[in-house]
């Protein structure tokens, strides 16, 4: 259990059911469908003060907070928010969702298809990051918000972010992008398909529909998980925690696990694999990889934030080698052509891309000192 005396607490996840078919960007319809979401603080009397967060990648509707019968489950951002941390529950309606094709109670590649009385599998649609976010505005109408006071999200998170600030610009009033980027570069598509062609090439895999062969992945999911945690991870923070450290001391002069590296790769492929599914880590990196703003504007991002209306906080990482802060920047330049009030921070930190799930001071401090700007806009 959380032992922070600022900890929300108990949460429990809430479902939400939508009969209004929604029509991917790919043109695949999807009849009805669920998302899972948690909430946490209060909304005020003028719904003003709701914050949505957006989850990257492996993420999840569980932010914050705790399970009352699974104590150690604790959400994935719980040092973030909660009454009187950055994101301060005490001040803001704050929201998490697990995202259309996610694998935690949205429907998604494993939920049964009513149609035909088997899981989704492979004929799930190809998600994007506008279909996400159009997904999202629905859970927004059903509780009532009609403008967030802040859209919150860090690597696939902030991309989802930015795309509010375009696809509803009049809905919120500030967006956060950390450790994101406005388009992935071709070293992180190349990355994301070597990490896909493990799992394709699974022999468990079944064309994604494996379930109906109750097997799994495992050695495909292991794989896409270990490079992708090398990706996150900065030479740096893998040099001072394992270094060419040997787990007996000595070489072996084999293929087996020698080197500590080795075996936190391994276990982090394990655990991944026992709780991901296949089929949803497929979908999230080509939404990944499909989303450019820029995309139909001959490539000019200035033309692309031409229809942004919101503020903005931008937040790089200095290891950060997977979203540099140069893409940060590239984030920065064209809001700033377009007149958009742009606030940037490049936090000092040793952790890589996954620095935007660390606690630390600086970096916290600045997202508190704009969300106290945020609060007293909603008269908190």
């Amino acid at each position: 259990m959380s032992t922070s005396a600022h900890s929300i607490g108990i949460v429990s996840a809430q479902r939400a059911l939508f009969d209004t078919p929604l029509v991917f960007r790919s043109g695949a319809v999807l009849p009805r469908y669920e998302l899972v979401y948690e909430t946490y603080g209060k909304l005020n009397a003028d719904k003003s003060n709701a914050i949505l967060i957006c989850h990257a990648l492996s993420g999840h509707h569980h932010v914050a907070g705790y399970y009352a019968d699974d104590t150690k489950n604790i959400g994935w951002w719980d040092t973030m928010i909660g009454p009187g941390k950055p994101i301060d529950t005490d001040k803001f309606f704050v929201i998490g969702l697990n995202n259309l094709g996610g694998c935690h109670g949205s429907t998604g590649p494993s939920t049964i298809n009513p149609a035909t009385g088997h899981a989704y599998g492979a004929s799930f649609p190809l998600v994007t990051v506008e279909d996400w976010v159009e997904s999202q505005a629905r859970l927004a109408d059903l509780l009532g918000i009609q403008q967030f006071a802040a859209v919150i999200g860090g690597s696939l998170g902030g991309m989802q972010a930015l795309q509010w600030s375009l696809a509803y610009p009049d809905r919120v009033r500030h967006v956060f992008a950390i450790a994101a980027a406005p388009r992935l570069t071709a070293q992180n598509i190349a990355f994301n398909d070597v990490a896909r062609s493990a799992i394709l090439t699974d022999p468990d895999f079944h064309g994604g529909n494996f379930y109906q062969h109750k097997v799994v992945p495992t050695r495909g999911l292991r794989l896409a998980r270990m490079l992708g945690h090398i990706t996150y991870l900065s030479d740096d923070a893998m040099a001072d925690k394992f270094g060419r450290g040997l787990r007996s001391g000595q070489f072996k002069y084999n293929y087996d696990i020698e080197f500590e590296i080795e075996s936190y790769l391994r276990y982090q492929g394990d655990k991944f694999a026992i709780y991901f599914d296949a089929n949803t880590y497929l979908l999230m990196t080509k939404a990944l990889d499909y989303f450019d703003p820029a995309h139909d504007f001959g490539g000019d991002l200035n033309k692309a934030f031409s229809r942004a209306r919101a503020d903005f906080l931008v937040i790089s990482f200095s290891t950060d080698w997977r979203f540099s802060p140069q893409r940060s920047r590239e984030i920065v330049r064209p809001l700033l052509h377009n007149r958009r009030n742009v606030g940037y921070a490049e936090i000092t930190s040793a952790h890589g891309h996954d620095s935007f799930l660390m606690q630390d001071t600086y970096y916290f401090d600045v997202v508190r000192a704009y969300l106290d700007k945020v609060a007293k806009e909603c008269g908190e």
